[in-house]
């Protein structure tokens, strides 16, 4: 299977080949989930993938709790649905808990800690109402006298599935991230039992076809050779350029024609970070320019399914302005098309702006 069709099969899955039809809550449980780390990020990748996507329409399934928000995959923030919460926080709860025992900031205060005991702690403190983690310390420091607060906060959330309340992530809104148990949250238990062989499917279904390593990228886990191997049976297999094999689900999309449209990706894009090989959609060359040194992921401009550059949302006064960088020159339809894209993402982004301007350059 060649990069082409490769990226085919994955922009299709991941509604980049044509924006889908389906209502925020499906997009967010078929997409294994969104990058979260930031209130905005999660609304941008809706709007490029879904038909008459509106802000309010994420913001509500937070504030209704059928969306949380909750470290997961990689150890970072996700917008998951509730029904996806505890079985893909369950399966990666062994990143969090080697993060207890090998983070540089905070392995000091926690080595030879009681994590039960911790735990219990977190759980009765946050029982009363969220608290943010700068709250929690003093309250963890009485505890635990002899332990640096801001080391038993950060092992507290490790431990145990806490969901950043609104109105964190809500449109407009947001505000420092308070916490509560998922269990609290949900008003109900929760199952956190590791179901690493479902978690694998769900993301072939939403990225594949893809190598094992490709899956472990994504999640953080390692050994998933294992679960492979034991899926192997109910699987397809090809192999890419490079002689990688690729694992898929038998009846996933797989388009042997078509062009995929332009596209602008929301900042820190899950289809950015979801690969070991990273070629299907983006070129060796050009990652520099797109992940920063300092951790930031820019929004991709999409070109026929591959990043052909980086925009850059600003806005003065009463106007807003997307400035895109190109990483070479391109067609006078392509960038028309950016330039329409471009002024919808505006409209979307600031709706009572009316002066809304796209500039198009060239990477020097």
């Amino acid at each position: 299977m060649n990069d082409r069709a490769l990226a085919r099969a994955t922009l299709a899955r991941q509604y980049l080949m044509e924006r889908a039809d389906v209502s925020a809550l499906e997009a967010v449980s078929h997409l294994a989930g969104l990058q979260a780390q930031a209130p905005v990020p999660p609304y941008l990748a809706l709007w490029a993938r879904l038909k008459n996507f509106a802000a309010e329409d994420l913001s509500t399934l937070i504030d209704n709790r059928h969306v949380v928000r909750l470290v997961a995959m990689r150890g970072t923030v996700f917008a998951l649905s509730v029904a996806d919460a505890a079985t893909f926080r369950g399966t990666v709860q062994s990143i969090m808990e080697r993060d207890l025992h090998t983070n540089a900031a905070h392995r000091a205060a926690l080595t030879g800690m009681d994590f039960e005991a911790l735990a219990q702690a977190g759980r009765e403190l946050v029982s009363a109402g969220p608290l943010t983690q700068m709250q929690m310390r003093p309250l963890l420091a009485e505890c635990f006298p002899d332990r640096a607060p801001e080391g038993l906060a950060h092992g507290v959330r490790g431990l145990l599935p806490m969901v950043q309340v609104p109105p964190r992530g809500l449109w407009g809104r947001s505000g420092a991230p308070a916490l509560t148990t998922l269990e609290d949250w949900l008003g109900t238990e929760v199952d956190l039992t590791p179901r690493p062989d479902a978690l694998v499917l769900r993301y072939l279904a939403a990225f594949g076809p893809a190598s094992v390593k490709d899956a472990q990228a994504w999640s953080g886990l390692t050994r998933l050779g294992e679960v492979f191997e034991r899926l192997r049976l109910s699987l397809i297999t090809f192999k890419s350029e490079n002689g990688t094999e690729l694992f898929d689900l038998p009846d996933a999309p797989r388009p042997d024609s078509g062009t995929p449209p332009v596209r602008i990706l929301a900042p820190f894009d899950n289809i950015l970070l979801s690969h070991a090989d990273r070629s299907r959609i983006l070129d060796k060359q050009y990652r520099s320019q797109v992940f920063t040194v300092n951790g930031i992921i820019k929004p991709a401009v999409l070109v026929r399914g591959k990043v052909a550059g980086f925009a850059a949302v600003s806005t003065t006064g009463e106007s807003a302005r997307l400035a895109a960088t190109l990483f070479a020159q391109q067609p006078k339809t392509v960038i028309a098309a950016i330039e329409r894209e471009g002024r919808s993402l505006l409209k979307f982004l600031h709706p009572a702006i009316s002066t809304r301007d796209v500039s198009l350059d060239r990477l020097t």
